[in-house]
């Protein structure tokens, strides 16, 4: 099986991602008004050859597959089809695969660009503790990306109930009240790994010479995202921001993120050295 390298896997698991975006459109037209196993069955799937991909690039480099931006973007879109798979596992929420696969095919297809599946030959950059911060990080942003699916999901149903539309009524999506929840915790997970990650590097990353944290894009941008969460939750806790106006600062939060990482990796000199 010569043929099934990582970025065949992937490319596989791209191409079923695909096919749930048409399938769910389907379901959308419909109004998600039965518990459908066929996007869950592709989306899953799509997720096996996923985990295939990453398994083979961890194997063939004997490390965790995290160091470059093809790497990463494997690494995000799998955390997100993973929590999707076990959210999926109970018919209320199996419909999140639905709006998760647009970001899923989104991510595959920007990921699959060769030029950013470069080698990584900074020894200093490899470790345990390295491993952990990257992890960290990572999987905050696909936490961040998981509550803007739900918060999608949130102002899509709150849009059906206002206009009293009857696909709201026949719909099997979760009520408002479970949504607001599911962005809630998404973001706090978020939080509280963006932080862990953060403060892991901080401790332990060994910078090359003439680079300093202070002075990274990379750094400022992930306080600024920092900052910003820390700021909804505060407000979504203590000063009563909720339904309609949390579900669009957390899907403009989450577009953020997974659109701008990109650029300020790129412009990190910590992270291209």
């Amino acid at each position: 099986m010569n043929w099934l390298t990582e970025r065949n896997s992937f490319s596989i698991a791209v191409l079923l991602y695909g096919v749930s975006v048409i399938y769910g459109i389907f379901l959308l037209r419909r109004g998600f008004r039965r518990d459908d196993h066929i996007n869950y069955l592709l989306l899953g799937t799509g997720f096996l050859f996923h985990t295939s991909a990453i398994l083979l690039r961890g194997i063939s480099l004997q490390r965790c597959p995290i160091h470059n931006l093809f790497e990463a973007v494997m690494f995000i879109s799998w955390t997100i089809a993973a929590v999707n798979m076990v959210l999926g596992a109970r018919p209320a929420l199996r419909f999140i695969g639905a709006f998760a696969a647009p970001i899923l095919l989104i991510l595959g297809i920007f990921g699959l660009m060769p030029v950013l599946d470069a080698p990584d030959t900074d020894a200093s950059f490899k470790g345990g503790w390295v491993s952990a911060h990257a992890s960290l990080i990572l999987a905050s942003y696909s936490a961040f990306g998981l509550g803007g699916i739900a918060a999608t999901m949130f102002l899509m149903q709150e849009h059906n109930l206002k206009y009293r539309k009857p696909k709201a009524f026949f719909a099997l999506l979760p009520p408002l009240q479970r949504l607001e929840l599911i962005v809630e915790r998404m973001l706090l997970a978020g939080l509280i790994c963006l932080s862990l990650g953060l403060a892991v590097g901080g401790a332990t990353l060994k910078l090359p010479a003439g680079v300093s944290f202070w002075k990274d894009a990379k750094v400022h941008w992930s306080i600024l995202v920092w900052l910003m969460y820390a700021g909804l939750l505060v407000a979504h806790w203590k000063f009563g921001q909720r339904g309609r106006r949390l579900a669009w600062i957390a899907v403009g939060g989450s577009a953020f993120v997974l659109f701008t990482f990109w650029g300020f990796n790129l412009l990190s000199n910590i992270h291209n050295p």
